[in-house]
């Protein structure tokens, strides 16, 4: 899937940011129809969760990011990036991910 020559995002998708403005290893907050969604740049592979752990609310993009794995910044719980998986944590629920796409520098998230 492609956008096409005059910057128009994929079918369905939105942009949300610059790929050149998160460098591998960092992650942000973005905010997509009132919802935060946090987007990290993992090894130059972009990825996008809801912004909130299931365990108080916490926003994830105030956590560690650590490879595949982010930290909820309250109670430690780890998920991974990728899948928005539980790995460890005092819940037992994964995050929702969104698909993520990289067209000519720009990072569109699945709406």
């Amino acid at each position: 899937m492609t956008a096409d020559a005059d910057n128009t995002p994929p079918p369905d998708f939105v942009a949300v940011a610059q790929a050149s403005d998160l460098a591998p290893g960092q992650m942000t907050f973005v905010a997509v129809e009132r919802e935060r969604i946090v987007l990290a740049n993992v090894d130059g592979a972009f990825y996008a969760l809801r912004d909130v752990c299931g365990h108080r609310n916490a926003p994830l993009s105030k956590g560690r990011l650590d490879g595949c794995v982010i930290e909820c910044p309250l109670h430690f719980a780890q998920f991974d990036i990728r899948t928005g998986k539980l790995i460890d944590g005092p819940i037992s629920a994964d995050v929702p991910a969104y698909e993520v796409r990289v067209e000519a520098g720009t990072v569109y998230l699945r709406r």
